[in-house]
C-alpha cells in the first residue's frame, strides 16, 4: 500500500476513534458505583470460553489495534494463574480479521458460530462489519473499542465507554451521534487557553471532524485558526507557520500519528510553541520518545484525554495489578489498560452468573443492568442506558496527563474531580 493510502486509512481511522470518544457515556463521580456480583460456585472445571477480534494485520499497521487485545489476554493468564473463574480456566480465542469487513465477518461467524464464545471482549476491529450479526446471536461483547458507531446501534454490544442512545439498529438517535466540549472546557478554565488551531487534511473524514473540533471550541469561546493540508504532499511547516503568526496556544488536530510526528517536527523548526499540543487515547503510549524523536519541545507539549485512569499512575492499586501483569510487554499504553479492564468487566459478570451457570443469557444481563462500572477505579463510570432522547447537556468527567520526558505520562488532577457540565454537539457517525 502506499503511502497516501496508507495515511488517508490512518487518518479516518483516528478520527473515527474521536469521534466515538467524544460520545463515550462517562458518568461523574457521584455515579461511581460497581456491581461485580457474588463470588460463583462452580462444580466443574470445564473452561468458559471467549473469543477477541482485532483488525492485527490491518492496511494502517499491524500495531494500531492490538493494544486492547494483548491487554485482555494479560488479564486472563493472570486470572488462570490464581485459579480462573471459582476453578475454571478462561480459553481465550483470537481473531484476526485483516481489517476488513469480509475478514471481520468470517471471525464472527468462527467465534460465535463454531467455537460458541459466551463473549466477545476487548474488540478492536477496523470494519466492524460483522456486529449486527453478534447482536443477532445475543452474545455479549463486552469493552470493545468503538471504532466507528456499532456500540451506538446494536444491542448486546457493550463498549469501553458506554452509551446512552436507545440501540435500536440505527445510529445513536435518529442517525445521529452527540458529543459535548469538555476538552476544550478544561483547556481553557485549566491552563488559560484562548486561541485553538484546528489541523485537518483535504480529506472528507478528516475535514468533517476537523468541523466538528472547530464548533465545539466556537461553542467553548474559543477563537478558531483553522489549517488544512494535502494529505499525499502535506506542507506542515507552512500550516506551523502560520499558527504561530496567529498566536495559538493549544492546537487539535484531525490526523494520523504519523502527521502528528510531522507537525510537531514543524513546529519546533519554526518556533510555535503551545501550552498543549492535544492528542487522543490512541496515541497514549509508552513510545512517544521514539515516535516524535525530532521534535523534542512540542513532544513535551503533549496531552492526551480520555476516560480510563492513567496506565503510568501505579500508586493505584488496580493500575498497579494492570502493570504487574502486563511486564512481559515490550510497550504499555493506555488502550491495553482498557484491554484489561474489558476483561475483568466479563469476569465480574461471569462471577454473577453463581446460580444459572455462565451462558450468553446471564452475562448479558449483568451487562445490561444499566449499572454504572469502573473495573475498580480503571474507567470513568461506564453505563448502558437506552434513553429516548439525546441529552441537551451532560456533566462530564476526564482523564487528563501530560507528556515529560523525564516522568513519562503525568496525570492532571484526578480523573473522578475534573467534571464539566457541557453542551451535547450532534454528528453524522
Amino acid at each position: 500500500m502506499s503511502r497516501r493510502a496508507r495515511v488517508a486509512e490512518s487518518a479516518v481511522v483516528g478520527l473515527l476513534l474521536l469521534l466515538s470518544t467524544a460520545c463515550g457515556s462517562r458518568l461523574p463521580e457521584s455515579d461511581f458505583e460497581d456491581r461485580p456480583g457474588r463470588t460463583p460456585t462452580q462444580n466443574t472445571a470445564e473452561p468458559i470460553r471467549v473469543g477477541i477480534i482485532t483488525s492485527a494485520t490491518s492496511p494502517v499497521g499491524g500495531d494500531t489495534f492490538t493494544g486492547p487485545r494483548d491487554g485482555a489476554k494479560a488479564y486472563f493468564d493472570q486470572l488462570n494463574a490464581r485459579g480462573g473463574i471459582d476453578g475454571r480456566r478462561v480459553e481465550v480465542r483470537t481473531c484476526d480479521d485483516g481489517g476488513s469487513g469480509v475478514g471481520n465477518n468470517e471471525c464472527v461467524h468462527k467465534l460465535v458460530d463454531e467455537d460458541e464464545v459466551v463473549a466477545l471482549v476487548a474488540t478492536a476491529a477496523l470494519d466492524y462489519a460483522g456486529a449486527s450479526r453478534v447482536s443477532r446471536a445475543r452474545v455479549p461483547d463486552i469493552g470493545g473499542q468503538p471504532i466507528g458507531a456499532a456500540y451506538d446501534t446494536y444491542p448486546h454490544l457493550y463498549g469501553i465507554y458506554g452509551s446512552l442512545a436507545p440501540r435500536d439498529g440505527k445510529p445513536g438517535w435518529d442517525g445521529k451521534l452527540y458529543g459535548g466540549t469538555e476538552i476544550y472546557r478544561y483547556f481553557k478554565r485549566e491552563e488559560g487557553a484562548r486561541t485553538a488551531a484546528v489541523i485537518s487534511y483535504n480529506q472528507s473524514s478528516s475535514a468533517a471532524y476537523a468541523r466538528l473540533v472547530t464548533r465545539g471550541l466556537k461553542a467553548e469561546g474559543y477563537k478558531v485558526v483553522t489549517e488544512q493540508v494535502d494529505f499525499a504532499l502535506p506542507n506542515f511547516r507552512a500550516a506551523a507557520a502560520d499558527l504561530k503568526e496567529q498566536g495559538a496556544d493549544v492546537v487539535f488536530d484531525a490526523i494520523d500519528t504519523y502527521g502528528n510526528a510531522q507537525l510537531c517536527k514543524a513546529m519546533d523548526d519554526v518556533g510555535a510553541e503551545v501550552i498543549a499540543k492535544v492528542t487522543n487515547v490512541q496515541n497514549w503510549t509508552s513510545t512517544v520518545r521514539e515516535d516524535y524523536k525530532d521534535a523534542p519541545r512540542c513532544r513535551n507539549a503533549l496531552w492526551a484525554t480520555g476516560a480510563s485512569r492513567n496506565y503510568e499512575d501505579t500508586d493505584h492499586d488496580a493500575v498497579r495489578e494492570f502493570r504487574d501483569g502486563t511486564k512481559g510487554l515490550k510497550t504499555h499504553s493506555q488502550w491495553q489498560l482498557e484491554g484489561w479492564a474489558a476483561a475483568k468487566w466479563f469476569t465480574d459478570a461471569a462471577r454473577s452468573c453463581a446460580e444459572t451457570g455462565v451462558t450468553r443469557a446471564c452475562v448479558d444481563r449483568f451487562m445490561d443492568s444499566g449499572k454504572s462500572y469502573t473495573a475498580d477505579g480503571l474507567l470513568l463510570p461506564v453505563r448502558y442506558e437506552r434513553l429516548p432522547e439525546p441529552p441537551e447537556t451532560r456533566r462530564t468527567c476526564l482523564s487528563v496527563a501530560r507528556w515529560e520526558d523525564a516522568r513519562g505520562w503525568v496525570s492532571q488532577g484526578d480523573m473522578s474531580s475534573e467534571c464539566f457540565e457541557v453542551p451535547q454537539l450532534s454528528y453524522n457517525p
